[in-house]
């Protein structure tokens, strides 16, 4: 395969072979011991300037200032950026000055991943920065970085590109520094969730992602088949019935935060990969989990970002406890001026098309009023609001509610127009949820595509008998949008799913030849920046000769130069291919 490089990449390569011509090994296999970090440096220096008389630093040159026999660096690590001062007799005291005046100036670029070691120094337009005494080159680079500037409180260049961003999220977290502390607020988002849950003594698990049945949702899974077993497998779409089964075996509480799978639609709240953290606590009921859901909420937020209080957008959201609590059917009352308590399916349908929702002959009962408030209520409850009470077609795994049989123990937690959690008094009577389990098979008949499998082994589980028990799930992705003020799912997962990248199809000397062309004026045909066939039929034999001729010279390339008649040729059998 061809690799048609663009002039600073053919520099950096040539300046890496010069750098191994000299005995240096861009890649050295050893150890660098770090002994502080920029951030630290920047922060505790003014301080404790003693402290800071031999530091030893790595990190990824960020900048350059090229002055004589002295420069300036700016060098980026995992904390921050500090500027390094280097003066070449000291990192080369002796005679042989080629490290300052070689590969410092001339060798090293910006991207290049350096360690130095110096002391720590406050300049004249009172910026702290390191002195260097010694210097090893760690990584040289291949790639150049985009360069991103500043002036003028502007900024040029910027490497805001989203499908380049998400693509290579590498270089995102290198040049703009505000992703990566979208991430580090990720880790401690779930980090306090998980010391929250700790301090009440659940317990930490792990469930199968290949499952035999794709259980605990309704939704449309990913399949994949074991060769050894001969069987079709697929990737979790919940983790729900595995943590219930655990429940039966007698553990009073566990949780896990799991990565899930869904077949479905990709967009700014959707990705086919995600993360959720289910729990389940035995003896308790949907009123306690709301009680804890807030509670612990409002310790995650306080913990995350210092307050009680989140801005998106315009809006200002308060995760102060209590959240109000408000029944699905209220709501939808309230948003559409419908009361749908006693409405059959054939009157729901009609409903959703008089206001213009799109329902189509398979949905259920259930699915049609989960369309109703998804399409007329959601986009109202911005702050905090637990949605209650749900119709018993809409939870084949919930327990119906203790006063009205028609609807089960459920709530969803929405949150700026969005659900973040959802959760039930779980449903333990093993006949019920056969019967519920049978009734998910005939909208599976009818073609809904969604609906939940008979998963007979859970079954049996509830036949042992499970506790009356709580369960609750967190859509950890959007919750750190909500938490971040990300608008899409792709701003808080590093390597969200992508179409695939198109690759442009370099084009090959060899490939060139079949026309005519020798192999030496092929690769020189590249080197002006044709990359296609269709490029090079768009050439002015004229021009093209000038900078093939001029090539030639500078390569110094023992060949004839190359005739206006030949190239024409060549062109000609190109132009007729």
């Amino acid at each position: 395969m061809s690799i048609n490089l663009s002039e600073q990449e053919q520099v950096r390569r040539q300046s890496l072979a010069e750098m191994i011509k000299m005995g240096i090994n861009p890649y050295p296999q050893e150890a660098f011991e770090v002994n502080t970090t920029a951030a630290e440096i920047l922060e505790k220096s003014p301080e404790n300037p003693d402290n800071f008389k031999h530091v030893s630093l790595a990190g990824r040159i960020m900048s350059r200032r090229i002055m004589g026999a002295a420069s300036f660096t700016e060098l980026q690590d995992s904390t921050g950026r500090i500027q390094l001062y280097f003066k070449r007799d000291d990192i080369c005291p002796g005679e042989d000055k080629s490290l300052y005046n070689i590969v410092f100036k001339r060798l090293l670029d910006i991207g290049d991943i350096i360690g130095v070691e110096g002391f720590v120094f406050t300049t004249q337009m009172g910026e702290i920065t390191i002195h260097v005494t010694a210097l090893k080159v760690l990584s040289k680079s291949l790639r150049p970085l985009p360069i991103v500037k500043e002036k003028d409180g502007k900024v040029y260049d910027a490497f805001t590109d989203p499908e380049q961003r998400y693509r290579m999220r590498y270089v995102d977290l290198i040049v703009n520094e505000e992703v990566k502390e979208t991430f580090v607020k990720r880790t401690k988002v779930i980090n306090s969730m998980r010391n929250f849950f700790n301090a009440y003594g659940y317990l930490e698990v792990e469930t199968p992602i290949l499952q035999p049945i794709p259980g605990g949702a309704a939704a449309r899974p990913f399949m994949t088949h074991h060769n050894a077993l001969d069987i079709p497998l697929y990737l979790r779409i919940a983790n729900e019935l595995y943590l219930k089964r655990l429940i039966v075996g007698g553990f009073d509480g566990v949780y896990e935060f799991a990565k899930d799978f869904r077949n479905e639609g990709m967009d700014r709240t959707h990705n086919p990969e995600f993360t959720v953290l289910e729990i389940y606590v035995a003896y308790k009921d949907y009123r306690w989990m709301m009680d804890f859901t807030e509670s612990m909420l409002e310790r995650v937020v306080q913990q995350t970002t210092g307050g009680t209080t989140v801005k998106v957008g315009d809006k200002t959201i308060s995760f102060k406890k209590p959240f109000p609590r408000v029944p699905i059917l209220e709501a939808i009352k309230t948003h559409t001026g419908y009361d749908v308590s006693g409405m059959n399916e054939n009157q729901l349908r009609e409903l959703c098309r008089q206001l213009d929702i799109e329902v189509d002959d398979s949905m259920g009962k259930g699915k049609l009023i989960d369309e109703l408030f998804g399409e007329r209520c959601e986009s109202h409850y911005i702050q905090p609001t637990f949605i209650t009470d749900y119709p018993v077609e809409m939870s084949p795994l919930c327990k119906r509610h203790r006063d009205n049989h028609e609807l089960t123990e459920r709530f969803e937690l929405m949150i700026n127009g969005k659900e973040i959690a959802n959760a039930y008094t779980e449903l333990n009577d093993p006949i019920d949820q056969r019967k519920r389990f049978e009734e998910q098979l005939k909208l599976s008949e009818r073609g809904d595509d969604e609906a939940m499998f008979i998963d007979q082994d859970f079954l049996r589980a509830l036949e042992y008998g499970m506790p009356p028990t709580s369960g609750m799930g967190i859509g950890i992705d959007r919750l750190v949008m909500l938490l971040t003020g990300q608008t899409s799912i792709q701003e808080v997962l590093f390597f969200p799913q992508m179409r695939p990248e198109k690759i442009k199809k370099v084009l090959d000397p060899n490939e060139l030849k079949r026309f005519g062309i020798p192999e030496d004026w092929g690769k020189l045909i590249l080197e002006t920046g044709i990359t296609s066939l269709e490029m090079l039929k768009k050439e002015k034999s004229t021009g093209l000769l000038q900078k093939l001729n001029g090539l030639r010279k500078k390569n110094k390339l023992d060949i004839p130069a190359l005739q206006l008649q030949e190239l024409e040729k060549w062109l000609f059998a190109v132009a007729n291919k």
